[in-house]
Protein backbone atom coordinates (compact mmCIF):
# COMPACT_ATOMS: atom_id res chain seq x y z
CA UNK A 1 0.00 0.00 0.00
CA UNK A 2 1.51 3.42 -1.07
CA UNK A 3 2.21 5.65 1.59
CA UNK A 4 -0.47 8.26 -0.25
CA UNK A 5 -3.30 5.80 0.81
CA UNK A 6 -2.09 5.58 3.99
CA UNK A 7 -2.00 8.63 5.15
CA UNK A 8 -5.91 8.71 3.15
CA UNK A 9 -7.04 6.35 5.29
CA UNK A 10 -5.99 7.56 8.36
CA UNK A 11 -7.37 11.43 7.47
CA UNK A 12 -10.80 9.86 6.38
CA UNK A 13 -11.07 7.76 9.83
CA UNK A 14 -10.02 10.67 11.86
CA UNK A 15 -12.91 13.20 9.71
CA UNK A 16 -15.69 10.00 9.95
CA UNK A 17 -15.05 9.75 13.71
CA UNK A 18 -16.00 13.67 13.51
CA UNK A 19 -18.61 13.44 11.34
CA UNK A 20 -19.92 10.21 13.74
CA UNK A 21 -19.75 11.98 16.61
CA UNK A 22 -21.51 15.01 15.40
CA UNK A 23 -24.27 13.86 13.19
CA UNK A 24 -24.43 9.86 14.15
CA UNK A 25 -27.75 9.36 16.17
CA UNK A 26 -27.66 6.17 17.46
CA UNK A 27 -29.68 5.35 20.48
CA UNK A 28 -28.55 5.20 24.14
CA UNK A 29 -25.94 2.25 24.92
CA UNK A 30 -24.88 1.87 21.42
CA UNK A 31 -21.54 2.39 20.44
CA UNK A 32 -19.75 2.76 17.23
CA UNK A 33 -15.69 2.66 16.79
CA UNK A 34 -14.31 3.11 13.02
CA UNK A 35 -11.97 -0.09 12.98
CA UNK A 36 -10.39 0.38 9.83
CA UNK A 37 -10.33 2.20 6.65
CA UNK A 38 -9.38 0.91 3.25
CA UNK A 39 -8.93 2.90 0.08
CA UNK A 40 -8.82 1.79 -3.07
CA UNK A 41 -5.59 2.18 -4.94
CA UNK A 42 -7.48 3.98 -7.78
CA UNK A 43 -9.05 5.97 -4.63
CA UNK A 44 -12.78 5.19 -6.24
CA UNK A 45 -13.81 3.49 -2.90
CA UNK A 46 -12.94 3.52 0.39
CA UNK A 47 -14.50 0.63 2.56
CA UNK A 48 -15.32 1.18 5.85
CA UNK A 49 -15.44 -1.41 8.80
CA UNK A 50 -16.98 -0.83 11.62
CA UNK A 51 -17.52 -2.25 15.19
CA UNK A 52 -20.51 -1.76 17.34
CA UNK A 53 -20.68 -2.77 21.16
CA UNK A 54 -22.73 -4.23 21.97
CA UNK A 55 -22.44 -6.63 18.57
CA UNK A 56 -25.97 -7.98 18.66
CA UNK A 57 -27.53 -4.09 17.94
CA UNK A 58 -24.69 -4.07 14.51
CA UNK A 59 -27.67 -4.56 12.27
CA UNK A 60 -29.63 -1.76 13.82
CA UNK A 61 -25.95 0.94 14.12
CA UNK A 62 -25.40 -0.46 9.56
CA UNK A 63 -29.15 0.40 9.34
CA UNK A 64 -28.91 4.00 10.80
CA UNK A 65 -25.51 4.77 9.02
CA UNK A 66 -27.43 3.79 5.85
CA UNK A 67 -30.41 6.22 6.52
CA UNK A 68 -28.00 8.92 6.85
CA UNK A 69 -25.35 7.87 4.56
CA UNK A 70 -25.31 10.41 1.64
CA UNK A 71 -25.16 12.98 4.73
CA UNK A 72 -22.37 11.53 5.94
CA UNK A 73 -20.78 11.24 2.52
CA UNK A 74 -21.28 15.03 1.83
CA UNK A 75 -19.55 16.36 5.43
CA UNK A 76 -16.79 13.95 4.16
CA UNK A 77 -16.79 15.54 0.66
CA UNK A 78 -16.41 19.03 1.99
CA UNK A 79 -13.51 18.01 4.25
CA UNK A 80 -11.26 16.51 1.72
CA UNK A 81 -9.31 18.59 -0.99
CA UNK A 82 -8.86 15.42 -2.80
CA UNK A 83 -10.07 14.25 -6.68
CA UNK A 84 -11.47 11.58 -7.05
CA UNK A 85 -13.85 11.59 -3.90
CA UNK A 86 -13.84 7.95 -2.61
CA UNK A 87 -17.20 6.63 -2.03
CA UNK A 88 -18.12 5.08 0.99
CA UNK A 89 -18.91 1.62 1.82
CA UNK A 90 -20.04 0.23 5.17
CA UNK A 91 -19.39 -3.17 6.91
CA UNK A 92 -19.62 -4.91 10.55
CA UNK A 93 -16.21 -5.60 11.86
CA UNK A 94 -16.54 -8.77 13.26
CA UNK A 95 -13.35 -9.24 15.03
CA UNK A 96 -14.45 -9.12 18.49
CA UNK A 97 -17.21 -11.57 18.07
CA UNK A 98 -14.70 -14.02 16.93
CA UNK A 99 -12.55 -12.89 19.47
CA UNK A 100 -15.22 -13.85 22.31
CA UNK A 101 -15.77 -17.05 20.32
CA UNK A 102 -12.62 -18.27 20.81
CA UNK A 103 -12.16 -17.34 24.21
CA UNK A 104 -15.09 -19.18 25.52
CA UNK A 105 -14.11 -21.86 23.58
CA UNK A 106 -10.55 -21.57 25.50
CA UNK A 107 -12.01 -21.11 28.93
CA UNK A 108 -14.19 -24.57 28.68
CA UNK A 109 -11.16 -26.49 27.15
Amino acid sequence: MSQRITKLNKLIQNHLGEIFQRELSLKPGVFLTISKVDTTPDVRYTRVSISVFPYKESNYALKTIGKEKFAIQGALNRKLAIKPLPRLVFQIDSTEEKADEIEKILLQI
